[in-house]
C-alpha cells in the first residue's frame, strides 16, 4: 500500500515555507503534504523550544494531519530537514506509528563536537528511512552516518549529495527527485 500523505517539518533556524520542503510537495503531487511550523515559530520566536514541545508537535500534528486525510498515521510519511527530521524520527521511536521517514540534512552531531551524537533513539526506528546527506556536512560526515544508521532496525537508503553542506543549497529539485523516488518504491 502506498503512502497516503507526507508530513514535514522545518529546521530549527527555518520554517515551513523552506524551498526544500515546497519542492518535495510539488514533486509528489498529488499525494497530499502538509508543511508544518513548530510552535516556536508560529510564536514569532527563534529559538526552538525543547525537545518535549517539539515531539508533541510532531505526534500531534501527524494524528491531525492523518485525520484530515482519512487514513492511520501508520499510513503517512513524516520527515523533515534537520531538526525536524530528527524530531520526526525520535517520535517514530517513541511509539509514533508511521509508514516512513525522510531525514533531510539529519543533524548526528552539533557542528565540531562529534562525541554529542543524536543517535540513541536510532534502534528504535522499525520503519523503512530515507537519509539525504551532503558529503561536506559539519553535523556530521556520510561515513559517520553509515556507521550510526546501521542501528536503524528498517530499511535504510542514503543518498549523499556531492559537495553539500548541511543547507544542501541548490539541491531543492534532486532532493525531491530522490524523496518521490523513495516514496514511491515504498
Amino acid at each position: 500500500m502506498k503512502a497516503k500523505g507526507l508530513v514535514l517539518f522545518p529546521g530549527a533556524g527555518s520554517n515551513r515555507e523552506h524551498s526544500s520542503l515546497r519542492a518535495i510537495e510539488s514533486r509528489v503531487a498529488p499525494l497530499p503534504v502538509a508543511r508544518i511550523d513548530f510552535p516556536y515559530r508560529r510564536a514569532g520566536r527563534r529559538a526552538p523550544d525543547r525537545a518535549p514541545v517539539l515531539l508533541d508537535c510532531v505526534v500531534n500534528e501527524v494524528k491531525a494531519f492523518a485525520a484530515e486525510v482519512g487514513c492511520r498515521t501508520s499510513s503517512l510519511v513524516i520527515g523533515g530537514r534537520s531538526m525536524g527530521g530528527r524530531m520526526c524520527s525520535t517520535a517514530a521511536a517513541d511509539g509514533l506509528v508511521v509508514k516512513g521517514l525522510v531525514l533531510v540534512s539529519y543533524p548526528l552531531h552539533p557542528p565540531a563536537k562529534p562525541e554529542n551524537l543524536r543517535v540513541e533513539h536510532l534502534p528504535r526506528i522499525a520503519v523503512p528511512t530515507l537519509f539525504v546527506h551532503g558529503t561536506n556536512d559539519p553535523f556530521g560526515s556520510p561515513a559517520e552516518l553509515r556507521r550510526h544508521v546501521r542501528k536503524v532496525k528498517g530499511n535504510v537508503t542514503l543518498h549523499v549529495v556531492e559537495r553539500g553542506r548541511h543547507d544542501l543549497k541548490g539541491s531543492d529539485e534532486l532532493i525531491a527527485d530522490v524523496v518521490a523516488d523513495w516514496m514511491a518504491g515504498l
